[in-house]
């Protein structure tokens, strides 16, 4: 329960926000540096992109459900 609950915390605390990557953030350098590496844009399914997806719509049902069994097997 743990993972599950910490990941959205996490997220957004570094930046990935429900209403878009918050300014001066650690999400806001790391998608300057993706769009730097890539020539002024930041790729689909890269990882800033899956971040900020996560973010602001939060994880699958099928997420939530494997982060609380590693969490669980982890914990153990």
């Amino acid at each position: 329960a743990l993972a599950v609950g910490a990941v959205p915390m996490v997220l957004s605390a570094i930046g990935f926000t429900k209403a878009g990557i918050a300014a001066s953030s650690i999400a806001a350098k790391m998608m300057s540096a993706a769009a730097i590496a890539n020539g002024g844009g930041v790729s689909a399914g890269s990882l800033v992109a899956i971040l900020q997806s996560v973010g602001a719509a939060g994880l699958s049902t099928a997420s939530n459900f494997l982060l609380g069994f590693v969490g669980s097997a982890v914990g153990a």
